[in-house]
């Protein structure tokens, strides 16, 4: 993880947001061999670098997130979101989605 102290900037994995935050996707973390098949679908999806990730919901007990993703909704596994990497971005009085 890393982060910019002076300017309040960090990057860290989508699961860490709680429910209302939002993320600009840095980039995903998916491995080789197989683990390809994990950043395809994430791009199928229309999570690619520098979209905008909103957490609708997130289970207890390191279930799915709901999250907001280019005006859809869209559930994923706890595992695929610790892959996601995003910076996150100020929350504004007033301005979270529901």
């Amino acid at each position: 993880m890393s982060s910019t102290a002076d300017t309040g900037v960090s990057e860290v994995p989508l699961a860490m947001l709680r429910d209302g935050e939002t993320g600009v996707v840095v980039s995903v973390k998916s491995g080789y061999g197989k683990a390809w098949g994990l950043k395809k679908r994430l791009m199928d999806m229309g999570i690619t670098p520098g979209t905008r990730i909103t957490v609708v919901k997130s289970a207890p007990f390191h279930g799915p997130m709901e999250i907001l993703v280019r005006g859809y909704r869209l559930a994923i596994g706890r595992g695929m979101a610790e892959r996601i990497f995003v910076r996150v971005e100020e929350t504004r009085a007033g301005c979270a989605e529901k």
